[in-house]
Order: C-alpha cells, then structure tokens, then sequence
C-alpha cells in the first residue's frame, strides 16, 4: 500500500491543517468525488452531485466548506455561518464526527441539533455560534420560527441526502429554511440519484446555476459486496436461516426489518440466543447512541434496524448485512446494503426471500443492473421452487387496418 501524501491534499489547494487531519483519518489520497467535487466547490459554484455511499462524499463538502471559513474569518459577534441539513439523527451524528475530526487542528466550531434531544441543550448549541451547524430540518426550523436562530449570517448551505429527505417529506420545511438563508454565497446538494423528478425540482428551488458532478468510483473505491438470497418457505424457515448465518458466518451484522412490530417480534426470538442490540424510529436519543456504540465497539455484533438506520449509520468492518424483510423499494435496497463493504472493504448481502416478496428481487435487479444468485444451505432446503420473475415487456403498438368500403377495390 502506498504511503498516504498530503501533498494530494495540498495539490486540491487546501490549508496543511485540513490536509493533516485527512491523512490523519485514513485518505490516502483524495477519492473521485473529493477531486470532482472540492475544486469547483473552492470557486464558490452550487454544485449538484451523487455518489455511492462510502466514497469519501461527506469529506467532499466539509473540506471546501472549512477552508472558506478559514479563507474568511468571522466578523465579530457572527452567528452560524454554514449549514448542512441531514435527514436522520444518526446522519447527523456521523456527519459531525467527520466535522471534529477534519477540523482538530483547526479553530472552527462545530455544533449539532436534532430531534430528541432537549430543547436546552439545542439553545446552549445556538448560543455558542458554531461555525458548522449540522441539524435535521424538523428540529431545525422550530428553532427558526421561535427565532431562537438566525440565518441572515448562512454563507454555505449543504443538503446531504436529498433524496432521503425528500422521501421523509421535509421538501416543504427544506424550502423554507433555505428562503432564511437567502443571503448565502453558495449551495451544495448531494443525492444517492440525480434522477428523480424530486430532486431535480429541490435543485431548481435551491441552487444557482449548478455544476453537476456523478462520481463513478474506481475498482479501489468501490464496495465490494457480494450479493444473495435465500428463498424461504415461510416465516419459520425464514428464522432458520437468520439463526444459520448469525450462528456461523457472521463477525458484524446489520439485519433489516421493514416493521417496529416485526423489530420487536425478532428481538424476542434472538435474544436468548445472541449478543445484539437494536435501532428503530421514536427512539429516546440516548438509547440511541447507546445501541450504536455498542455496535461499533463489538459489545453487540449484531444490529436489528428498521429503515430509519439505513442511511445514518457508518461503522467500518460491518461484515454482512442481512434482509430479514425486503424492503418496499429497491433504492432503500441500496441504501441497506451500503452498509456493509464500505470503502473498497469486502461485504455480504444476503436477503431471505418468502414468495410474497419474490418481485422485490426483480425489482433490484433492474434498479441496479446486476443479478441476485439463489443459494441454499444443504440442511434448510426450501420445499418450494422460486415464482417465476415476469419481465417487464414493451407494449408493440400496431396501426389498425382500415376497412375498405364497399364497391371499392382493394
């Protein structure tokens, strides 16, 4: 492996403090959508851009966003001065540890608002004038209609996950909030896809004259992670098989439930059996973090989530994700497995698959252009063959024959 050069760092015209920290952290060098992204960034263009999870993007906004704010020091008594909205707590939190970790040799400020959290802890953030405000919209814009904050000093608006956000349906809060900052100097969004009519309609409100930017990772960056399911008879065989991989496969596993009474159903049933921990929605802020660190110091390893972790969570070395439930679309399908095989780092995927959900693998196929391989364990055997998957055919269209009237010749 090659030495890590700061000098790849110092070539994107970053200050030695930035450039410390980030070989500090682990970047060899810069990854694709660090390069893409950084230069234009520094010339304080929008921008709009996607990259798969795991390729170094928070990195690729937090670097130019700090470097401005070093390039141009706060006037005195200056409130938050950059913004970067997330769509989960979990985001949040990781978002800002990249923050505190980037800037440690830096004298910048970092703060955090989320839901969950008390309201007073939310004014002693504000009050402190961090230089980087991480927050969810929901929380977020209370504190604005309270006028607890004020937006007027926003330079740089960032939305990370943009389409996550537009699924959870915080277009109209995301809007406003941007409308507060309306003085800022520049915007950057950041989506899984740039496809959707969505986020396309969320650039046009939001950003001004956008580069758009799609990093396709190299060989090296790229997850590798190899992709299967099961086909389950029903949900007692469906069990079987989870209690098989979690008893012989697995060092770190995230296991992906649809449901909060399907989550507690399987805490129930795994308990007695293994050491795990579990995330859901509506969940104390604390018992949060909680289930997350003993996640990621391996006191549990194994993770019952439902879909609310799916975008939130960053812990390296998660060695397999696991679909107990398919999910309802195939993105989120994505985004599940985007948790394991992160930054080049080898990753399973394994989806137990009853009949009902057969479709779904279709489904996920298309969506990523690669086949899911059937596998069986030798003593769990499905009694059942797989439903055929029906290929989406185009409908030919075929010109009607005219009649030809009577008393004249064809």
């Amino acid at each position: 492996m090659s030495k890590p050069s700061k000098l790849d760092f110092q070539a994107l015209e970053l200050d030695d403090c930035l450039c410390n920290a980030a070989i500090e952290m682990g970047f060899q060098s810069p990854t694709l959508i660090q390069q893409l992204v950084i230069p234009e960034a520094m010339e304080e263009r929008d921008i709009l851009a996607s990259a798969p999870t795991g390729t170094g993007k928070t990195a690729a906004f937090l670097l130019p966003l700090c470097q401005f704010l070093l390039d141009h020091p706060a006037k005195t008594n200056a409130q938050t001065r950059s913004l970067i909205l997330v769509p989960t707590r979990e985001l949040a939190q990781q978002v800002a540890e990249q923050a505190r970790l980037l800037t440690q040799y830096c004298e910048l400020r970092i703060g955090v608002i989320t839901g969950g959290i008390n309201y007073g802890s939310d004014r002693e953030t504000i009050e402190n004038q961090p230089d980087i405000l991480i927050a969810t919209p929901g929380r977020l814009f209370e504190h604005i209609e309270k006028e607890y904050l004020d937006c007027r000093d926003i330079e740089c608006l960032v939305l990370d996950e943009a389409d996550r956000m537009l699924d959870m349906g915080f277009a109209g809060i995301v809007n406003q909030i941007a409308s507060e900052a309306r003085w800022r100097r520049q915007s950057m969004l950041f989506s899984a896809t740039l496809e959707s009519a969505g986020v396309n309609a969320f650039a046009r409100d939001i950003l001004n004259d956008p580069v758009k930017l799609h990093a396709s990772p190299s060989r090296k960056e790229k997850a590798k992670t190899i992709q299967w399911y099961h086909l389950a008879d029903d949900l007692s065989h469906k069990d079987a098989l989870l209690h098989y991989h979690l008893k012989n496969t697995i060092a770190s596993c995230i296991v992906f439930v649809k449901t909060r009474e399907r989550l507690v159903e399987l805490v129930e049933k795994l308990t007695p059996h293994f050491s795990l921990c579990y995330l859901q929605g509506e969940m104390a802020q604390d018992k949060r973090q909680k289930a997350i660190s003993s996640f990621r110091e391996g006191t549990s390893n194994i993770l019952l989530a439902t879909d609310v972790a799916a975008r939130g969570i960053d812990v390296p070395n998660v060695s397999h994700v696991i679909n107990y439930d398919m999910p309802r679309t195939a993105d989120v399908y994505v985004h599940r497995i985007g948790r394991t095989g992160r930054a080049g780092a080898k990753g399973c995927a394994i989806s137990l698959v009853e009949a009902h959900d057969f479709v779904m693998v279709g489904k996920v196929q298309r969506f990523m252009g690669e086949a899911m391989k059937p596998r069986v364990i030798n003593e769990l055997k499905p009694k059942h063959k797989a439903p055929k998957l029906v290929k989406k055919s185009k409908k030919k269209t075929t010109k009607k024959k005219l009649k030809t009237p009577r008393g004249f010749k064809k």
